[in-house]
C-alpha cells in the first residue's frame, strides 16, 4: 500500500501542505509545524502563488533533500498542460522518492495511468460535471483533489455552497477527497470541512503566504484545529 493511500485510509482528517516554492527550508518549516504530507511542483505555472516552476532537472537536488527530511507522503504536480508531461521525466519521479502525483484530469496523458510505483490523484476544476468523478476509482486512483473554486474567486471565504459540493464528491466519487486552499480558509473552517467528508486539507499559497514565518503560522494554526477534533 502506498504512503498516501495508507495515510488516507488509516487516519482522520489530514493536513497537507502544497509548498509555494521548491525550498528545503519551507519544507522543514511545514513539517516542524505538523504537516502530514508535502506536495511540490515542476513544469507548471501556479496561479495562486504567482510562481512558475521550471523543469524537473532544476529541482532534483532540492527534491532529494526534502525527501530525506521525512518519511511521509510526498507528492508532485508534474505539469500544467497535457503536452508538458514528458514520459522520461515522469519515470524519474519514483526513484527520486515521490509517493504520489497530482494533476488535473485534462492534463493527464494515458501513460500516467500505468504502474509506475506512485499513488495517483487527479484534480477537477470548476468546469467539470461533478458526476464524472464516479468513474475515477475504476482507473486505480487513490484520491480526488477538489480544485473547484473559480480562479477569479481565489482568496475569498469558504461558503456553504462549497461544502455542499465537497460533500457530494465525498459521497459519490468513491475516493478520499483532498481540498486545496483556493479559498482563504481559516482554522474555524476545519470542523465544517470534516463534516463535508473531506479527508485532507491541502494548504497552499492563498493561506500559507510565501515566507517561512507566514507558512509556520498557518500550518501551526490548522494543525491545532485538526488536533482539537479528536
Amino acid at each position: 500500500m502506498g504512503k498516501l493511500k495508507q495515510r488516507l485510509e488509516q487516519n482522520g482528517l489530514s493536513l497537507f501542505v502544497s509548498l509555494p516554492a521548491n525550498d528545503v527550508r519551507l519544507a522543514k518549516a511545514a513539517l516542524e509545524e505538523g504537516a502530514d504530507a508535502l506536495k511540490v511542483h515542476f513544469n507548471v505555472g501556479h496561479r495562486a502563488s504567482g510562481t512558475h516552476f521550471g523543469p524537473l532537472e532544476s529541482y532534483e537536488d532540492v527534491f532529494s533533500q526534502i525527501r530525506s527530511t521525512f518519511d511521509g507522503p510526498f507528492g508532485v504536480v508534474p505539469s500544467g498542460s497535457l503536452e508538458g508531461v514528458a514520459e522520461e521525466e515522469f519515470m524519474r519521479l519514483a526513484p527520486l522518492g515521490f509517493d504520489f502525483y497530482s494533476i488535473y484530469a485534462h492534463h493527464l496523458p494515458s501513460f500516467m495511468l500505468g504502474d509506475h510505483g506512485l499513488d495517483r490523484t487527479f484534480a477537477i476544476n470548476d468546469t467539470y460535471d461533478l458526476s464524472q468523478v464516479q468513474e475515477g476509482k475504476r482507473f486505480g486512483f487513490t484520491a480526488l483533489e477538489a480544485s473547484i473554486v473559480p480562479s477569479n474567486e481565489y482568496g475569498t471565504g469558504l461558503s456553504f455552497a462549497d461544502l455542499l459540493k465537497y460533500r457530494y464528491l465525498a459521497d459519490h466519487s468513491g475516493l478520499p477527497v483532498l481540498v486545496p486552499s483556493q479559498r482563504k480558509l481559516v482554522e474555524g473552517d476545519v470542523p465544517s470541512l470534516q463534516l463535508a467528508g473531506v479527508k485532507a486539507i491541502m494548504l497552499g499559497a492563498v493561506v500559507t503566504g510565501t515566507t517561512e514565518e507566514q507558512l509556520r503560522r498557518a500550518v501551526s494554526s490548522f494543525r491545532s484545529a485538526i488536533d482539537r477534533l479528536s
